[in-house]
């Protein structure tokens, strides 16, 4: 089987691969059991890379969170990979949700790889009155079952030990029967189990060599025949999956007993924030406190300080003096490296001064929604509309931390399920979402200009954002991923381990996102330098001053927003405008094409074809949409 991994680990290495549901703890055990931190997040698809880390002499696996062993998604083909190379499986079991995690237990046991359960979360469940009775639960799995409560490290030392006593567990009954018939074609039960599944990678193809070296054998049956009674066995996914269901809940009813206190507090609002009322009205609550306290308190206040004071003050000139002493003022080198689009002077003070406190802002309010269990609900509550568009709930991830920067939200899109919900997130953040930074400039600009302008403005985008997701849905080729959601219960997040996902994920941020800041600086000043990024801005005017109806000078503040979205807002703001034109120039900013990072993340995520279509595709839509309303209204 080809593998999907970037790494490699010697065949001769025992390989332990943690496994489990979404949102069941299973980051916290690789910390535990290895003092490596990874992503501990409440929402599915947070560890969508896997990662992996010595266990004394062995090595251990992270996979992503997954329902079930098969090829639907691509979390699942990572997953599965591992899981038929691993020597002994750890299965994370969430003690509250037996009925749902089970089934991949079983499904796991069904293929006949030694393993261990850890039962977690054993504390939030004697908190609901819920009694597992684990020697049960052990006896009837066949595979050692260790109560275990991963956050505070109960348990993880009795996980270890039990490792060494990894066994084969007992199998669905009528599945090892229908097991049997398949099980000599391929090399592991694992295999003849998805075969069985009709999993779409494994074909019977696969074993000819196998049957080929089977039939130079005088005593081997014939190859065709082989064949042929293989085609003839049945294949049913449905069929399998239900008595795989009937059994595992029979087992649930045998060990699980749950008490007869009423749902706590937590859990009484966490069903109600799944509804529309009071749901929504929660939702714009929480973004109006995101919007605060990233576009407010870390966009204005923070960053007046970081960028204003810090780095235009201080950190600029200091470079500006410096790179002077060595190149004389004029020099090519002195001017790609302090220039007015340096790389020691604008990349820096760009990434350092202004987008790092918004990426760690955004990254620490998402880290709190994540942990707190609220997020999943966000997804759920808006699965309905989104699912419209191509996409699902997940989607809002992206969506939310667009508003914070489309370049971070881009890498973000890895999240989804399939390549053309990637490929549908990726054009909408591109063309219809506006980032904090430019956001507080067309605030800023449309704010007295009266409410009216700012309801026409949010509505016209709104309509834009929706409609385009609505026509991808329709004429982009396949089927989007449906939302499949676990729904952790509410509880305060913990603030160490919030501060430490919002280092992580600001730090790998910067570390994939500086490089192509650098190109972007680059660029830009080599594009001044020969001249043509003021041909560039000729060859707009006609198309800005023409067909949009705004002053020529108007040219240059998108040419700007290439470089940095709000530079292209900011552009507009000391021009003289009529309110007509405010609004038809911040609408056309907002859907011009994002800025030369995002392109650049945008290429490297989607692909070249992709990228220039999503890219070439905001540039028809931001001038088509700005002429069609300058026609309308002036």
């Amino acid at each position: 089987m080809k593998a999907t991994t970037t790494f490699k680990i010697s065949a001769k290495t025992k390989k332990i691969v943690l496994v489990g549901n979404p949102n069941v703890g299973k980051s916290v055990f690789f910390n535990a059991l290895t003092d490596r931190y990874v992503e501990v997040s409440n929402f599915p698809g947070t560890t969508v890379d896997i990662s992996h880390s010595s266990l004394g002499s062995d090595v251990l696996i992270d996979t992503p969170g997954i329902y079930g062993v098969s090829s639907f998604n691509d979390e699942e083909k990572v997953a599965r990979e591992m899981i038929l190379q691993a020597d002994v499986i750890i299965d994370i079991v969430d003690a509250l949700h037996l009925e749902r995690d089970l089934f991949l237990t079983q499904q796991l046991i069904d293929m006949e790889i030694p393993m261990v359960v850890a039962l977690n979360m054993m504390d939030e469940a004697r908190r609901r009155g819920v009694e597992i009775d684990v020697p049960a639960l052990e006896n009837y799995l066949g595979v050692p079952v260790i109560p275990t409560v991963a956050i505070e490290g109960k348990g993880i030392e009795e996980l270890k030990k039990s490792l060494d006593k990894a066994r084969i567990g007992h199998k669905v009954p009528e599945i090892a029967a229908m097991l049997a018939l398949v099980k000599d074609f391929f090399p592991t039960t694992g295999e003849s189990l998805l075969y069985l599944e009709e999993d779409p990678l494994i074909e019977v193809p696969g074993s000819l060599l196998r049957l080929q070296r089977k039939q130079d054998d005088p005593g081997a049956p014939n190859l065709k025949m082989q064949l042929r009674s293989l085609s003839q066995i049945q294949r049913n996914q449905e069929e399998i999956y239900l008595k795989r269901r009937l059994w595992v809940n029979e087992i649930v009813k045998k060990v699980i007993k749950e008490g007869t206190e009423g749902a706590t507090f937590a859990a009484r609002l966490g069903h109600l924030l799944l509804r529309p009322f009071p749901g929504i009205p929660a939702l714009l609550l929480s973004l109006l406190f995101m919007y605060y306290f990233v576009g407010v308190l870390i966009a204005q206040v923070l960053v007046e300080f970081t960028e204003g004071v810090v780095m235009e003050s201080y950190y600029r000139p200091l470079m500006e003096n410096i790179v002077g002493r060595i190149f004389p003022p004029g020099t090519v080198i002195g001017y790609l490296l302090a220039g007015e689009y340096g790389i020691l002077t604008m990349t820096v003070v760009y990434v350092f001064g202004l987008l790092m406190p918004l990426v760690a802002g955004f990254y620490f309010v998402l880290s709190i929604m994540e942990d707190s269990g609220y997020l999943p609900r966000v997804a759920t509550l808006t699965d309905r509309i989104l699912v419209k568009m191509g996409l699902n709930g997940r989607a809002i991830i992206p969506i939310i931390l667009g508003l914070g920067c489309v370049t971070m939200a881009t890498i973000t899109t890895r999240i989804l399920g399939s390549s053309r919900e990637r490929i549908i997130a990726t054009a909408l953040l591109g063309i219809a979402i506006p980032c904090s930074a430019q956001l507080g400039v067309i605030f800023g600009m449309v704010a007295p200009l009266g409410l009216s302008y700012l309801v026409l403005y949010l509505s016209i985008i709104g309509l834009i954002f929706i409609g385009l997701g609505i026509i991808m849905d329709k004429f982009i080729p396949g089927k989007s991923t449906d939302l499949l959601i676990d729904l952790p219960p509410l509880r305060l997040p913990q603030l160490k381990n919030v501060l430490k996902k919002t280092y992580v994920r600001t730090a790998h941020f910067l570390k994939e996102a500086l490089p192509l800041f650098v190109l972007g600086a680059l660029l830009i000043s080599l594009l001044n330098i020969s001249g043509l990024l003021h041909a560039i801005q000729n060859l707009m005017s006609p198309l800005v001053h023409g067909w949009m109806k705004l002053p020529e000078a108007a040219s240059t503040a998108f040419i700007m927003g290439i470089i940095r979205r709000d530079f292209g807002a900011a552009g507009l703001y000391s021009l003289a405008m009529s309110p007509q034109q405010t609004l038809i120039s911040l609408i056309a900013i907002t859907l011009f094409v994002p800025c030369i990072a995002s392109i650049l993340v945008i290429l490297k995520e989607r692909g070249l074809k992709d990228g220039l279509l999503i890219w070439i595709g905001s540039l028809v839509i931001a001038f088509l949409a700005g002429g069609i309303l300058a026609n309308i209204i002036i």
